[in-house]
């Protein structure tokens, strides 16, 4: 099966409608996210002009994203990147998000397998494991304080 055949292609109509041709049925832009969330490869295809859309539909489940009430980007963010598309700096504030969306991919991740590996872990096991290290620093600590006074040598101070 060629990569070409494993996207899922959807298709807009000129009613704005989205017709998801996987499934046999029309869509919804959140449906859309679901699809970016869950990492399935898609198209979206405007059925009168054959032109591929999928950017436009991303930038508009944005746009309806930054319209809840907790939106991602503030004010001055959003002035930034419209400055950023009209002057010299463009390539390098392109390469500096792409770098940090990869920086910030990359920490999730690591996260979660922390995150995973912790909720796997014998809890009993790991403070076992954890009394254990504390007992011996104890000990190390008793036997620094003994030498330090010169009580462990088995002579008895007089």
């Amino acid at each position: 099966m060629s990569e070409e055949s494993d996207v899922r292609i959807i298709k807009k109509y000129p009613n704005r409608r989205l017709y998801d041709t996987v499934q046999s049925r029309y869509v919804t832009l959140p449906e859309v996210r679901d699809l970016v969330i869950n990492a399935t490869p898609f198209k979206v295809i405007d059925t009168q002009s054959d032109e591929d859309i999928t950017r436009n539909i991303l930038l508009q489940i944005i746009l309806e994203q930054e319209s809840d009430q907790d939106p991602l980007f503030s004010n001055a963010h959003l002035q930034d990147f419209i400055r950023y598309y009209s002057e010299n700096s463009r390539q390098g504030f392109s390469s500096f998000m792409d770098q940090s969306l990869n920086f910030f991919h990359e920490q999730q991740a690591v996260m979660q397998e922390k995150m995973k590996d912790l909720m796997e872990a014998n809890p009993v096991k790991a403070w076992n494991e954890a009394t254990e290290k504390n007992v011996e620093m104890w000990q190390a600590m008793q036997k620094d304080f003994i030498k330090a006074f010169g009580l462990g040598s088995g002579e008895k101070k007089k």
